[in-house]
């Protein structure tokens, strides 16, 4: 883990002060899941890609498997 140093607002740091026993946890932790919030809509974003590069095949498939399910 590093040390460093960031510039932050007094408002948003007397927030972090309010509601955060340690600060540098509360960033941290922050940070954490903030990028993680990112992560997770950058995949969802080439996940959405993926299924529209494939909707025609996939719609087929679906019905394929359907069909083939609604068989006695």
């Amino acid at each position: 883990m590093k040390t460093i140093a960031i510039t932050i607002d007094d408002d948003v740091l007397n927030r972090i002060d309010h509601v955060a026993g340690n600060r540098s946890e509360f960033i941290r932790k922050a940070v954490h899941d903030y990028l993680a919030q990112i992560e997770r809509l950058e995949e969802e974003q080439r996940e959405r890609k993926v299924f529209k590069q494939n909707r025609e095949r996939l719609r087929r498939e679906a019905i394929a498997l359907v069909k083939e399910q609604a068989k006695p």
